[in-house]
């Protein structure tokens, strides 16, 4: 039995959709189903393809859900005008650049490059403990550079 590729790529990205609720998202990790799909030869021969395609979207949509967000260092800001959200880009600039390097590394990996803690870890030769201690630490003395920032 073959399926019809259109109309399963439209089902799997209707799933992906309602899990997620982003459609950039759905579209990539429907893209990412199929993709996985085509590179297991071994299981298209054998079994039900459509199970086999809605537990790789199932799968890839619960990875997303634990993958850690982003922190938003500046989700608290309500939206202003362009002069005064470039003023805060660049306030945002020169805190970071009073973070000792290895923080400012750690922070680009994680909340710029979203890498994983392990990757990061990996990449700067530390623990993964060591990670999120320095990028907490971090986080939390920007909040503190900021707040006094605006509060003066």
């Amino acid at each position: 039995m073959s399926i019809d590729i259109q109309e399963e790529y439209d089902k799997i990205h209707r799933y992906c959709y309602y899990k997620l609720g982003n459609t950039t998202l759905a579209e990539d990790l429907t893209q990412e189903t199929f993709l996985k799909y085509f590179s297991q030869n071994s299981y298209i021969e054998h079994g039900k393809k459509l199970a086999y395609l809605y537990t790789i979207a199932r799968n890839l949509c619960i990875d997303t859900f634990r993958k850690p967000q982003p922190e938003v260092l500046n989700d608290d800001i309500p939206d202003t005008d362009v002069f005064e959200r470039l003023e805060l880009n660049i306030t945002l600039w020169h805190a970071l650049k009073t973070l000792p390097i290895q923080e400012q590394e750690i922070l680009l990996f994680r909340y710029v490059n979203e890498l994983s803690v392990g990757e990061t870890a990996t990449i700067m030769g530390i623990s993964r403990f060591a990670v999120y201690r320095k990028a907490n630490s971090a986080l939390a003395a920007l909040k503190e550079l900021l707040k006094e920032d605006f509060y003066e």
